[in-house]
C-alpha cells in the first residue's frame, strides 16, 4: 500500500520495533534472572545434616585459605553470609554448621562484614557418620560469621599426596572430593544439598604451585605467585566445592574447553579429550545452552576415588580414562552432562541421588550417540544394564529402590549401580513410550523450571504428572511408582539392542565351548566395549588353561587398558589363574579409583588364601587410597590397623 507520509510511518514503525525489542530484551532478561533465582525456602528433612536453614541459611562463603603441605592441612577463614528469616532477624538466634574433625579456634560475628566481634560456638560429640555439629550464637543483626580453623591431615575430603606419588615425583599435590558428605571436613557449612551457596577464595600455596577451583578464575598460562582467587557466582550446593593444587599445566580444547593436568601427563590429556567441545555443542542442542560459561577439566593422580566429579567449571577425572583410543570417554560425557541434571538441577536429599546420577546416565548416553554415533551408545548401554542386573543379583533388597531410604547409613553406600544405571533405564522407558520428541521436549523444561535449585523426588513426580502422563495417558502413574520406589527392575525395563555385541557373542560361545581355539577368535578392530562384552560373556568358571590360552593370544595380562585390565584381573581371581598376580598387585597398588578396587577385594576374600592376599597388597596400598577407597576396603578387610 502507497502513502502519501512514508517519513511518519517509518517513524512509527521504528518506534514500534523498539518496543518489541525492548519488550523482548526484558523478557530474556527475566528469563535469565529466574534461572538465577535460587530455590524457594522450602527445606525438607536431611537426616545428613544437623543444620537449620530453615531458621538461619547460608548464602554465600568466602574463603581465606593457606595451603600447608607440610602439616598436610588448610588453615583460614571461612566468612559465611547468613540469612535469618523472619521473625528472628531482630533476635538472639543459633546457626547450625556440620563440621567433621575440625579444629575450630574462634568465631566472630558482624551485621556489616567490616567490624567482627568474638561470639560464642559450642562443638558437639561427633558422630561416625555426620561428623559434628558447629552451633554458633548470633546476636540481633547479624548477617556474617566468620570462623577461624584448620582441617585435620586425615579430613575425608582432601587427599595429600607426597611427590613421588605424583606423575612428576618433584612436587606434592593436594586436591578435594566433597561428594557426599565430605565438605563439611574441609568447611563448617550446612552440608546439605538443599542449601546453595555462592563463593569466594584466597588461597595462598608454595610459589612453585598452581592452584584451581570449581570456580571463575582458574590461570590458562604458566604463572605461577602462590596466590590466587576465585569465584563462583551461580548458588551450588557444597558438595561442588572443589580444589586441587600441584605442578599443573594447562592446555586448551576448544574456545570454552580445557584441560589441567601435570606436566607428563599433558599431551595425552589433551588427545584423549579432544572432543570435549564437540560434547558441550551436542548437549546444548537436545537440553539447551550451557550456563556455566567454561567447561574445564583436571586429570588426577590415580589415587583419585572416582571415575569423574562433576565440580562446575572444571571436571575432576581419573587417569584411568586415557585409553589412547577415546574409547572411555563416555565418562566425559558423564561428567558434562552432570552441567544440566546434578549442578544446574540438583537432588535435594542424599535419598534423591537418583536424580542427578538416573539423569546423567541417560543423558550422557545421548551425548555419546551424538557424537559417536547409536551403536556405541547402545553398547554402552548394553553394558550398563548387565552390570545393574550382575550387582541387583547380590544387593540386599532396600538399595534396590531409586528413592532409597538412607537414614543411619552413611549417603556413600548409595552409590551403587541402581540410581546410574537403573534411573537411566526409566528415563529410556519413559522415551520410549511417549517418543523422543516430546521426551526432549519434556527433558529441556525439566531443566529450565528448576535450573539452580536442589529438588525432592516428589517435586519430580509432580511435575512428570503434570508436564507428560497428562497429555500420555499410556505413561501410567502406577508404574512410575513401581520404578522409583519398588525393588528390582519391572518388566517393562527396555532391553538395549547391540549389533556388534551379538557378533561378539558367537565367538565368544565358539571359544568357550570349545569350537575354536583363542587364535581363532575374530577380534580386528574391536572397541573396548566390544572386548569387555566378550570377556563378561565367558562363563564364570573358565579355568586357569583356557585363561592361559586367551592370555598367550592377545595379552591381556598386560593389557594397558583399565577397564579391559579390571574385567580381566577379576576373571583371574576367580578363576585362580595366577599367571596374572604380579598384575593384579601392581593394579590394585597404583590405582585408587573404588570402582575397580572393591570389587577386586572383595572377590580376593571368598577364599582364605585370596583373603591372606588381600591383607598383604592392601597393607602396601593402603596409604596410596583416597579416604573414601580406603573406608570401602577397612569394611571388606574388617581393617583396623
Amino acid at each position: 500500500m502507497k502513502t502519501k507520509h512514508p517519513t511518519i510511518i517509518l517513524c512509527v514503525a521504528m518506534i514500534i520495533t523498539s518496543a518489541m525489542f525492548l519488550v523482548n530484551f526484558t523478557k530474556a532478561q527475566q528469563k535469565k534472572i529466574n534461572r538465577e533465582k535460587p530455590a524457594a525456602a522450602a527445606f525438607v528433612e536431611d537426616v545428613h545434616s544437623y543444620s537449620n536453614p530453615q531458621e538461619t541459611r547460608v548464602r554465600h562463603v568466602d574463603f581465606d585459605w593457606t595451603v600447608l603441605f607440610e602439616k598436610k592441612i588448610l588453615q583460614g577463614t571461612a566468612t559465611l553470609t547468613v540469612e535469618r528469616k523472619s521473625p528472628l532477624k531482630t533476635r538472639l538466634g543459633y546457626l547450625k554448621l556440620d563440621t567433621r574433625d575440625l579444629n575450630i579456634e574462634k568465631v566472630e560475628t558482624s551485621s556489616s562484614g567490616k567490624v567482627f566481634t568474638k561470639t560464642q560456638f559450642n562443638l558437639g560429640a561427633a558422630d561416625k557418620i555426620l561428623g559434628a555439629p558447629l552451633t554458633v550464637t548470633m546476636p540481633s543483626g547479624t548477617s556474617f560469621v566468620r570462623i577461624h580453623y584448620s582441617t585435620s591431615p586425615t579430613a575425608s575430603g582432601l587427599q595429600w599426596l607426597a611427590p613421588e606419588q605424583t606423575a612428576g615425583r618433584r612436587t606434592p599435590y593436594m586436591f578435594s572430593q566433597a561428594q557426599a558428605i565430605h565438605a563439611r571436613s574441609f568447611i563448617p557449612i550446612q552440608d546439605s544439598p538443599q542449601v546453595r551457596v555462592t563463593y569466594s577464595a584466597r588461597v595462598r600455596t608454595p610459589k612453585n604451585l598452581l592452584a584451581v577451583m570449581s570456580a571463575e578464575g582458574n590461570s590458562r598460562t604458566s604463572a605461577r605467585g602462590g596466590d590466587y582467587r576465585f569465584k563462583m557466582p551461580h548458588a551450588i550446593p557444597p558438595y561442588l566445592i572443589a580444589i586441587a593444587v600441584g605442578d599443573l599445566q594447562f592446555r586448551s580444547l576448544g574456545k570454552r574447553t580445557g584441560v589441567y593436568t601435570e606436566p607428563a601427563m599433558i599431551e595425552k590429556s589433551a588427545f584423549e579429550l579432544s572432543d570435549t567441545e564437540k560434547m558441550v555443542g551436542a548437549t546444548e542442542k537436545i537440553y539447551g545452552a550451557y550456563a556455566w560459561g567454561r567447561y574445564d577439566l583436571l586429570v588426577l593422580p590415580p589415587s583419585f576415588p572416582f571415575g569423574g566429579m562433576e565440580n562446575p567449571m572444571l571436571t575432576f577425572a581419573t587417569p584411568t580414562i586415557l585409553a589412547g583410543d577415546k574409547s572411555l570417554v563416555s565418562l566425559v560425557a558423564h561428567e558434562l552432562a552432570h552441567s544440566w541434571s546434578g549442578n544446574l538441577v540438583t537432588n535435594a536429599t542424599w535419598r534423591d541421588f537418583w536424580l542427578n546420577e538416573g539423569f546423567t546416565t541417560y543423558l550422557e548416553r545421548r551425548i555419546i550417540e551424538s557424537v559417536y554415533g547409536k551403536p556405541r551408545r547402545e553398547m554402552e548401554a548394553t553394558l550398563g544394564r548387565r552390570s545393574l542386573e550382575e550387582e541387583l543379583a547380590g544387593m540386599e533388597t532396600r538399595d534396590q529402590i531409586l528413592h532409597v531410604d538412607l537414614a543411619g547409613r552413611d549417603p556413600d553406600e548409595g552409590f551403587t549401580g541402581v540410581p546410574y544405571e537403573k534411573g537411566a533405564l526409566f528415563l529410556r522407558y519413559l522415551e520410549e513410550t511417549v517418543g523422543r520428541e516430546k521426551f526432549d521436549k519434556f527433558v529441556r523444561g525439566y531443566f529450565d523450571n528448576h535450573a539452580f535449585q536442589s529438588i525432592t523426588t516428589e517435586t519430580f513426580v509432580d511435575y512428570l504428572r503434570k508436564n507428560l502422563i497428562a497429555q500420555n495417558p499410556q505413561v501410567l502413574i502406577a508404574d512410575v511408582n513401581e520404578w522409583i520406589e519398588k525393588a528390582g527392575l519391572p518388566k517393562n525395563a527396555p532391553v538395549p539392542q547391540s549389533d556388534a555385541f551379538q557378533k561378539v557373542e558367537v565367538q565368544a560361545n565358539n571359544y568357550s565351548s570349545g569350537k575354536i581355539a583363542a587364535t581363532a577368535v575374530q577380534t580386528k578392530n574391536w572397541t573396548t566395549q566390544e572386548w569387555l562384552h566378550f570377556l563378561k560373556t565367558m562363563p564364570q568358571k573358565l579355568g586357569a588353561t583356557r585363561m592361559a590360552e586367551l592370555d598367550e593370544a592377545f595379552n591381556l595380562t598386560k593389557v594397558g587398558n583399565s577397564e579391559i585390565a579390571f574385567q580381566w584381573l577379576l576373571m583371574s581371581i576367580k578363576n585362580d589363574y595366577r599367571a596374572a598376580d604380579a598384575r593384579l598387585e601392581e593394579f590394585l597398588t597404583t590405582i585408587g579409583r573404588r570402582k575397580f578396587v572393591k570389587p577386586l577385594f572383595e572377590e580376593l576374600v571368598k577364599t582364605p588364601e585370596g583373603k591372606n592376599r588381600a591383607a598383604a597388597i592392601y597393607a602396601r596400598a593402603r596409604p596410596g587410597y583416597h579416604p573414601i577407597t580406603a573406608a570401602s576396603v577397612d569394611t571388606i578387610l574388617q581393617w583396623n590397623k
